[in-house]
């Protein structure tokens, strides 16, 4: 049985660390939540500011990572709970972002929608970091509305 568990950023950026296939870890955000599995850390969600500042209303939030070790239905069990969480705290929206070779069934599970392909293959401009911060790939947007629209 999965179980919910609240946790500090650091403790998410480790597990991040250890397990994240693409991605590094965060820098900051609004809250992290912990997937437990027969006592153990199973996965992390690390929610913060949308990154996009076109969708930095105030009123959504962005799940940044997400990472698990493989358990079954714990991607589903994190983005669920974020929303929820999200909710909670009177946000409207919750959005995360996959790569285009990833399927997304996790996310549909817990009751988001694909908006389609969203952004470049890589930062540009004055934002773009020194070195590479994940796959140079096409992404797919996905949300939830909170408001019940």
């Amino acid at each position: 049985m999965l179980t919910l568990k609240p946790v500090s950023l650091k403790e998410a950026n480790a597990f991040v660390s250890h397990h994240h296939r693409h991605h590094k870890p965060v820098r900051g955000h609004k809250f992290s939540l912990g997937c437990m599995a027969d006592g153990q850390l199973a996965g992390v969600a690390i929610t913060g500011r949308p990154v996009s500042r076109y969708l930095d209303d105030g009123l959504t939030l962005e799940v940044n990572r997400l990472c698990t070790n493989g358990t079954p239905n714990a991607c589903s069990f994190l983005y669920g709970a974020a929303a929820r969480v999200a909710k909670a705290m009177g946000y409207r929206k919750i959005i995360t972002y996959i790569l285009d070779t990833e399927d997304g069934t996790s996310l549909r599970a817990a009751g988001w929608t694909c908006m389609g392909l969203a952004g470049g293959k890589e930062w540009t401009g004055k934002r773009k970091p020194s070195e590479p911060i994940y796959p140079a790939q096409m992404k797919y947007r996905y949300e939830k509305r909170l408001d019940g629209r």
